[in-house]
């Protein structure tokens, strides 16, 4: 997430939070945290539309799951508190969902090669038979061998 949406939600200035993290940098280690590099920052304006005059004067901070958990504590808090358990929760459910599909489409994939064997199987069942019946249609009679027992007599 990025700190100005933090601090939205936080309710705090984005410079305060900013500086909360800067006094505090050693608790944030690079997977809790980092800021965004020029190019980053200009694909993300791009996106979100913003005017050409105001906005950011310095490049945003992203947090992870982990640094919003300790962003809440370093700005101390009440709502700041409060929103970071929010926020956690919706990383796990984000997290469950991406696993939950992620299964599912392995369960899919699994499915469709069963059922391409499935598939193949019967085409060669099929290839057999009709060889089957190719030789039985082109087979010649051929003359019976063997003991014959004489006709009875009336």
């Amino acid at each position: 997430m990025l700190d100005k949406d933090l601090a939205e939600l936080y309710e705090v200035e984005t410079k305060a939070l900013k500086q909360a993290v800067k006094r505090n940098l050693d608790i944030f280690p690079e997977h809790f945290m980092f800021e965004l590099t020029e190019t980053e920052f200009g694909n993300l304006r791009s996106q979100i539309v913003t005017s050409s005059w105001g906005g950011q004067r310095y490049l945003p901070y992203v947090f992870t799951e982990h640094g919003v958990l300790q962003l809440a504590n370093v700005i101390r808090s009440g709502r700041a508190r409060q929103m970071s358990i929010r926020i956690i929760e919706v990383f796990v459910k984000m997290r469950q969902m991406l696993t939950d599909n992620t299964e599912l489409r392995l369960e899919i994939e699994y499915i469709k090669k069963k059922v391409d064997n499935h598939g193949k199987n019967i085409e060669l069942v099929f290839q057999y038979l009709d060889e089957l019946l190719e030789k039985k249609e082109n087979s010649q009679s051929r003359p019976q061998i063997g003991f014959a027992l004489p006709k009875k007599k009336k």
